[in-house]
């Protein structure tokens, strides 16, 4: 039956089935700190009719797709050509191997004193995740590419150039894909923290500024839109693959 649905009835019975267990959790705990979704959804409607949600929601939003914007294409560049050329990741896999395990969020103090508490230093520590993430990933899926595939091109007579966009882009890009979808959820993340530092834009600066004021309500109602923004990109990163793969499915069925 699961299987007959339309993709947005599934989403919509989890959506509903989250709502529930929290209207529970709330009955039964009966704490101020955990409104129920009623309350959270009626201080998300009254900040959206006053515009600052939207305000903040669009500032964390901004500082995303700037980040992934900047880093996404020489990530993957570089990330296919080492994984592609022996001689250059011999030079990359060093640095991959003793950076990528590193949390970014361990940067945040460096990055800060460097580039100021302003954007710059927010967009900088997301563009820094989603670069790691796809330069990795990159790398992987394109030393994967079989070189019989390589070489059956090639005797068709096709050069360097014409391989890499022919064959080496279009099996990492479903890598490249997933890479991305990982790198946003750890972004976000870490922009919930980055916005907490001298700023008073954003989803995180929103959520911790009402937690302050004891407005749980409120806090609900930003992490909600936080969540919202979050479903919003992936369901972007969905569409975006869907264009540039579709010989690939996403559906199991």
């Amino acid at each position: 039956m699961m299987r007959r649905l339309p993709r947005w009835a599934g989403m919509a019975l989890a959506l509903a089935g989250l709502a529930l267990a929290w209207q529970l959790a709330a009955l039964v705990l009966d704490r101020p700190f955990l409104p129920g979704p009623g309350a959270a959804a009626a201080a998300m409607a009254r900040l959206l009719a006053r515009g600052d949600l939207s305000t903040h929601a669009g500032a964390s939003l901004r500082r995303v797709l700037l980040a992934v914007s900047i880093s996404f294409a020489p990530a993957a560049a570089l990330g296919l050509a080492a994984g592609r050329s022996a001689r250059l990741d011999a030079i990359v896999a060093p640095l991959l191997y003793i950076l990528h395990p590193l949390p970014k969020v361990a940067f945040l103090p460096v990055i800060l004193v460097a580039l100021g508490l302003g954007e710059a230093s927010k967009v900088f520590l997301v563009g820094l995740i989603v670069f790691s993430q796809i330069m990795v990933a990159a790398r992987d899926a394109a030393s994967r590419v079989p070189r019989e595939t390589v070489d059956a091109v090639r005797s068709l007579g096709a050069g360097r150039l014409s391989v890499a966009f022919l064959v080496i882009v279009p099996a990492s890009l479903p890598d490249l894909f997933t890479a991305l979808r990982v790198s946003l959820g750890t972004a976000i993340a870490v922009l919930f923290l980055a916005e907490t530092f001298a700023t008073q834009t954003g989803l995180g600066w929103f959520i911790v500024d009402a937690w302050a004021r004891v407005s749980y309500p409120e806090m609900y109602a930003g992490i909600m839109a936080l969540s919202l923004a979050g479903l919003g990109l992936f369901a972007l990163l969905d569409l975006a693959e869907r264009l540039a793969c579709p010989w690939r499915s996403r559906r199991p069925y």
